[in-house]
C-alpha cells in the first residue's frame, strides 16, 4: 500500500504552488538611521526575511527538507513529520505539512510566544510543550526520545543535523544576495541558532569571493532571550556547525538586542523581531572597526510573534 502511495506524495510538492514559489528572493533594504554613526563608506543592508510565505527565514531550511526528504522517499505517506523548535522552523513546516497533506509533531519550549503557539495550533501541529528552563536543548532531546519510542511513527527531520538545511542557503540565500549587491558584499552577518543560514550562505559567497569576511554572532551568555539563537559554547551544537568556518563570532547581549528592535521601529519604520535586532547589534559593532564596507545581514521574522512582550514595546 506504501508503494502505491507513494508516486501521489511525490506529485504534492508541485501542489505547493504559490507558496513554495514565494520562497525566497526577499528585498533587500538598506538601513539609514540607525547606522548613520557608522563611516560614510560603510553600508549596512538587510534581508527582509519575514516576506516569506510562514513569515520567516526558516522557510527556506524547512522547504528543502521536507522536499528532499520526499524526493529520497525517507517521508512515507502516514509518517509524521517530527521535529523540535522554538518557534519559526514549526511555522514554516507547519505552513508546507498542512499544504501537502502531511502529519506534523513538533517540540518547543513552554515559553514560546503564545503567538507562535497559535500560530501552530492554526495551522494543525500537533505541539508537544517542553520544560521552558531547557530550552531549546530541551525540545531536542524530548524530540529524540519521541523518535526512539516510536520509530514507525515518526520521520525525525533534525534541523541541527540534516544537511538540507545549509544546502537551502547555499541555493538561494547566498546567491540572492549575490545578485542583489552585485558582488559587492564585503561581509556576511549572521546569527548562530541551527547554523544552517551561516554555512550555507557563507560557503556560497566565499565560493564567488574568497576575500567576503562571514562574521558569525551569539548571545554572550547562557541564559539569554534571543529566541531561535544559541550559545555555542553551552548548547547541544548542531551537526551541520563548524566552528571553524567563520572568520569571526561576535556576542550580542539580549538588552542591546532589545533596544535595537524598538529603534529599527521607530527610526527606521521596520517592525522586526528579537534576532533582528541582534542582527544590527553585530552589524554595528562590525562597522565601527571598518573604513570602508558592504555588510549584508538577515532580519530572520517580524515582530508580530512578540506583541504579548509587552515590555519589549513600551520603550522610554
Amino acid at each position: 500500500m506504501t508503494t502505491l502511495q507513494q508516486p501521489k506524495m511525490q506529485s504534492t510538492i508541485s501542489e505547493l504552488g504559490g507558496l513554495g514559489s514565494h520562497v525566497g528572493n526577499t528585498p533587500l533594504l538598506p538601513l539609514r538611521k540607525v547606522s548613520s554613526s557608522t563611516p560614510n563608506a560603510v553600508d549596512i543592508f538587510v534581508k527582509a526575511e519575514w516576506l516569506n510565505p510562514g513569515g520567516s527565514v526558516k522557510d527556506r531550511p524547512a522547504l528543502s527538507i521536507i522536499q528532499t526528504a520526499i524526493s529520497n522517499g525517507d517521508l512515507q505517506p502516514g509518517v509524521r513529520l517530527l521535529d523540535s523548535t522554538s518557534g519559526n522552523m514549526g511555522i514554516a513546516y507547519a505552513t508546507f505539512c498542512a499544504a501537502l497533506d502531511i502529519p506534523l509533531t513538533l517540540t518547543l519550549p513552554e515559553n514560546a510566544s503564545p503567538e507562535r503557539i497559535m500560530m501552530l495550533n492554526a495551522l494543525g501541529a500537533e505541539l508537544v510543550l517542553t520544560d521552558p528552563l531547557e530550552s531549546s536543548d530541551g525540545a531536542i532531546l524530548v524530540a529524540r526520545e519521541l523518535v526512539d519510542k516510536n520509530p514507525e511513527l515518526y520521520w525525525y527531520a533534525n534541523q541541527y543535523d540534516n544537511p538540507a538545511n545549509s544546502t537551502a542557503h547555499y541555493r538561494t540565500t547566498g546567491p540572492e544576495i549575490w545578485e542583489q549587491t552585485a558582488g559587492r558584499v564585503t561581509h556576511f552577518v549572521s546569527g548562530l541558532g541551527t547554523s544552517g543560514t551561516m554555512m550555507g550562505t557563507g560557503r556560497y559567497l566565499r565560493e564567488k569571493n574568497p576575500n567576503v569576511q562571514l562574521i558569525a554572532f551569539q548571545p554572550d551568555s547562557a541564559l539569554h532571550g534571543l529566541e531561535g539563537l544559541k550559545h555555542m559554547g553551552s548548547a547541544i551544537k548542531p551537526g551541520i556547525y563548524d566552528e571553524h568556518f567563520a572568520d569571526r563570532v561576535l556576542e550580542v547581549s539580549t538588552e542591546d538586542s532589545r533596544e535595537m528592535v524598538l529603534r529599527l521601529a521607530r527610526e527606521e519604520g521596520l517592525f522586526v523581531g528579537i534576532s533582528s535586532g541582534a542582527a544590527v547589534v553585530a552589524s554595528l559593532k562590525l562597522a565601527s572597526e571598518l573604513d570602508s564596507g558592504y555588510i549584508v545581514t538577515i532580519f530572520p521574522d517580524s515582530g508580530y510573534k512578540y506583541l504579548s512582550d509587552l515590555e519589549l514595546w513600551k520603550g522610554n
